[in-house]
């Protein structure tokens, strides 16, 4: 008796590692950071990373000066102005990067009133030359405000809208970044289809949701674990994703594996972000 088969055929054994991170723009010990950030990098060790919250002035430029350490090409946007320098998204990939975009993002929705955050919204496309065939990244930053979730999904439909404006594609959509919303928000939902979803058949899956990790982690990427959030006595949460469309053909992009990384301090004790970052293999 044949196995049954839902069309995805021999499963690809191979696997492509991408990694997402908030890296806290020039706040706090930034220039102590620094160095901590590169070793934690150089130890996860991914194919693809999505920076947020990356700066650059007009001396140095972090996502440059991090993929000229790490062998890898970059693109790089800025978003908004901070401490004397510009923040924005980062793609660092270890291949070639043949195409990329920038879109902004509403800073409206869903009845906000007050919509001066004073922080630019955008996402970052990438389409990278893989040794197995290109694939599209997106890289974002959605805004901050508690009270901003229809301003979030707004931008979420923007988000989904440019995913859908790349296709078709042989790899599904990777979309990354620091989303500001707990799994459970609106905005999660409608990009995991949990509720209606805001372009036909853009639908991804929450790494962490699916992949395998170890059972005692629970993913948060904001903790007190931290003494970086530990001052400001919010509650531990999920706010950083590696989002992955439905697998294709072999199973490509399936998640197998995902865990949190960036979570542990330096030598000196120091915490090199104040996010943790969100680690994933993916069949590739």
């Amino acid at each position: 008796m044949s196995a049954w088969d839902l069309g995805y055929g021999p499963l690809i054994e191979t696997t492509m590692r991408v990694a997402t991170w908030n890296l806290w723009g020039r706040y706090g010990p930034w220039e102590a950071r620094q160095p901590i950030i590169e070793d934690n990098l150089r130890s996860i060790d991914a194919d693809v990373v999505c920076l947020q919250e990356a700066w650059d002035d007009e001396h140095v430029s972090q996502p440059e000066k991090l993929a000229d350490a790490l062998g890898m090409s970059f693109v790089y946007e800025r978003a908004f102005e901070m401490n004397g320098a510009w923040s924005g998204n980062a793609v660092l990939s270890r291949w070639p990067i043949v195409r990329h975009a920038v879109t902004e993002l509403p800073m409206h929705g869903g009845g906000a009133v007050d919509t001066d955050e004073g922080e630019r919204r955008l996402v970052v496309f990438a389409e990278i030359d893989g040794p197995r065939g290109a694939f599209q990244a997106f890289c974002t930053h959605l805004s901050w405000r508690a009270d901003w979730s229809g301003v979030r999904q707004a931008q979420v439909a923007e988000v989904c809208r440019v995913v859908r404006s790349r296709s078709p594609r042989r790899f599904p959509a990777i979309l990354c970044g620091d989303l500001n919303a707990p799994p459970d928000a609106d905005e999660i939902r409608m990009l995991t289809g949990q509720t209606a979803v805001p372009e036909p058949g853009v639908i991804f899956r929450d790494a962490w949701a699916v992949g395998v990790r170890d059972s005692d982690a629970d993913g948060s990427t904001i903790s007190a674990r931290n003494p970086f959030n530990a001052v400001t006595l919010e509650p531990d949460t999920r706010i950083d994703y590696i989002l992955v469309g439905w697998p294709k053909l072999g199973g490509c992009g399936h998640v197998v594996d995902v865990e949190v990384a960036g979570d542990r301090p330096g030598t000196d004790g120091l915490f090199p972000s104040d996010h943790f970052a969100v680690v994933a293999d993916l069949r590739y």
